[in-house]
């Protein structure tokens, strides 16, 4: 679970770099709310790509994160990236004032894939690749939204387990006030990662590395001296969430079919 942060900085920005020079572009725009990982993000863009390329969306729902749009300003200001506030209050109030809901999970879904849209919009309007801010535990547990923060063009974390970033940011230098952020998908006030998954991400690391990375079962890993209980729902998690993981599935009908067998070669072009 340990991680070099050097060689992790130097091949992240490499890989950011190198794809967004495959699809011709120069640019880079990414989701910034003050948190961990969308900070480490923009660190990493804004190394890769220079800061004049790297665009950073502050989305703020009215006043509720005021502090944390505060430490995103301050934070995308130090790396030399402008960045640019966009209240989204109107435009999620506006859908559920016609389509009321009291389930907290059904409007910050909405948020995020509002978030998403504005973040595709200004991918299309400065020519910019979005980058995604989602790391290895939140896919793997599909802890995000679909088509919301869980979209991007590509992403330099999802490899990385929420405790890996945890140890890039320290490397890299982020701020102690943004490190000591309980983590948020800031979808209502209070909200938390742990106390919504009932686990801390050290747990919850610990057993996923050993169900994914070493390919233990189970019953293995409950030997380890995890609680039962608790692996059980990591691996639900896991298991009900796949489709979140996956392009849409496509039933295959000719010789060639996309995401089957077909990839574009970027040696074509050669």
């Amino acid at each position: 679970m340990k991680i070099n942060g050097q060689f992790v900085e130097k091949i992240l920005t490499k890989f950011i770099k190198e794809e967004l020079s495959k699809f011709g572009y120069k640019k880079g725009i990414l989701g910034i709310s003050g948190g961990l990982d969308s900070s480490v993000c923009a660190f990493l863009a804004a190394k890769a790509l220079k800061s004049g390329n790297v665009i950073g969306l502050i989305m703020p729902y009215g006043k509720t994160f005021s502090r944390d749009v505060k430490d995103a300003q301050d934070f995308a200001q130090n790396l030399g990236i402008k960045p640019r506030v966009i209240d989204i209050s109107p435009m999620i109030d506006s859908y559920f004032s016609r389509y009321p809901t009291r389930n907290r999970i059904t409007k910050g879904n909405k948020i995020a894939r509002e978030r998403m849209s504005i973040l595709y919009d200004f991918s299309a309007r400065e020519k910019a690749l979005v980058l995604g801010t989602s790391n290895k535990t939140e896919l793997l547990l599909g802890y995000g939204t679909i088509y919301g923060d869980m979209a991007s063009a590509i992403n330099p974390l999802g490899d990385l387990y929420k405790t890996q970033i945890r140890q890039l940011a320290l490397y890299l230098g982020i701020p102690e006030k943004i490190l000591k952020k309980k983590p948020t998908a800031g979808l209502w006030r209070g909200q938390t990662d742990e106390a919504e998954l009932g686990l801390t991400y050290d747990k919850i690391d610990k057993i996923l590395f050993h169900l994914v990375d070493k390919r233990k079962s189970k019953n293995e890993v409950i030997s380890l001296g995890f609680e039962k209980e608790n692996v059980e729902k990591i691996i639900t998690l896991i298991k009900s969430s796949e489709f979140k993981r996956k392009l849409p599935p496509i039933l295959k009908l000719s010789e060639r079919t996309v995401g089957h067998d077909f990839l574009f070669p970027f040696d074509w072009d050669k």
